[in-house]
């Protein structure tokens, strides 16, 4: 079984798609919170409130960072979607961080983003554009055939 960890943008359903697309393959899928107001809140949800925003955001940051940590630590392969529509800081830093490690390192992005990312695509070992693609991947690796 290959544990595989999806990081990234939390606005469209990749992540829904990759795990659709992987049925019956033996993969277990992790990731962030990716309810958007649970995880920007879970720090002062948790610890209490905090009247300055920086703090605020800090302490959900500080306890996401638990959650994501641990999964990309425990990942075999780290998959991170780079969205249009926002820019995702976190998802560079994702990346990096799985980099550093030595994790097998799968980038999913659309062609607009490929100059920004050039550093990122190179710590990778692929680099996708449709969720198809990373399915595709994950299959040849756990089966050697490449459709």
């Amino acid at each position: 079984m290959l544990n595989v960890y999806l990081s990234g943008e939390i606005h469209t359903d990749w992540r829904e798609q990759i795990i659709e697309g992987a049925g019956g393959l033996d993969l277990s899928f992790t990731g962030p919170v990716t309810n958007h107001a649970a995880s920007d809140d879970c720090g002062v949800l948790i610890l209490g409130t905090e009247p300055d925003k920086f703090w605020h955001d800090r302490k959900g940051a500080q306890i996401n960072a638990i959650r994501t940590r641990k999964g990309i630590e425990d990942a075999d392969v780290v998959v991170v979607r780079f969205g249009d529509q926002y820019k995702q800081w976190n998802a560079a830093f994702d990346a990096g961080y799985a980099a550093a490690l030595g994790k097998s390192l799968i980038i999913l992005h659309g062609p607009d983003h490929a100059h920004a990312l050039k550093e990122v695509d190179a710590a990778a070992l692929a680099v996708a554009s449709e969720p198809a693609q990373v399915v595709a991947i994950l299959r040849y690796v756990l089966t050697g055939a490449p459709d």
